[in-house]
């Protein structure tokens, strides 16, 4: 886990030009891509400060969520907001709520339970019916779905589209993602929804370290997501 020495005493924030911006002993904080961290609500400003001030001798960015998905949102997905789109569509393309298995029953009980309540939620709020396949090659689902996945991908304003895109990457499901993003779905209820499939097979053969470890990863990725968009709700 990569650390650098804390090099600061005290962290705040001030207001300024309809910003909130993040402060090390003073000093304003910079994105890696050398931008200000300025901040849209006092709630993320707050949980952003709160994150370097708890830092003990070491900084360990790893354990900073908050400020890494605002360094994310102001260094590249604001600059790059095309790029992201596209990148969120290609999961709509692939969609994990409809790639189903046709066996064993138990399992294909459980997907249609849980995912495609979601899918229809994407119908009927979104305009956005998607197919579903059992098998394994590539399904083309209809062009206006997709036109309105991008639409309500579209209007997603910068900080809530940062959550959108880490947690549609962590979960490979641009659906489920705009589900936690539309407040359809809580952290939890849309990871344990991407890792059903994983969860079964747990269930049957048990899980190694390697596994448990990346499900963890995962989790704390949705949930930071999460916090991201309860703390910017434009």
């Amino acid at each position: 886990m990569k650390t650098i020495k804390r090099f600061y005493k005290q962290a705040g924030f001030i207001e300024a030009d309809g910003a909130f911006l993040v402060q090390l002993d003073g000093k304003p904080i910079k994105t890696p891509g050398g931008r200000r961290l300025a901040l849209p609500t006092r709630a993320l400003a707050e949980a952003v400060t709160a994150e370097w001030e708890v830092q003990g001798e070491e900084i360990v960015p790893s354990r900073m969520p908050m400020t890494q998905l605002a360094s994310t949102a102001l260094d590249r997905v604001g600059p790059e907001r095309a790029h992201i789109t596209d990148q969120l569509m290609t999961y709509a393309g692939t969609d994990l709520l409809c790639y189903r298995a046709e066996r064993p029953a138990d399992l294909v009980a459980r997907q249609s339970a849980g995912w495609q309540p979601i899918l229809d939620w994407a119908a009927l709020v979104l305009d956005a019916p998607l197919l579903t396949t059992t098998g394994l090659a590539a399904l083309a689902q209809p062009d206006s779905a997709l036109a309105a996945l991008r639409h309500a991908i579209d209007h997603l304003g910068l900080w809530r589209l940062t959550g959108l895109q880490s947690a549609a990457a962590a979960m490979g499901s641009v659906v489920l993602g705009l589900a936690l993003t539309e407040g359809r779905l809580t952290g939890a209820q849309a990871y344990e929804l991407s890792q059903l499939d994983e969860t079964y097979q747990i269930e049957q053969w048990g899980e190694d370290y390697e596994a448990a470890d990346r499900r963890a990863a995962l989790k704390a990725d949705i949930e930071a997501a999460e916090r991201l968009l309860q703390l910017c709700p434009k």
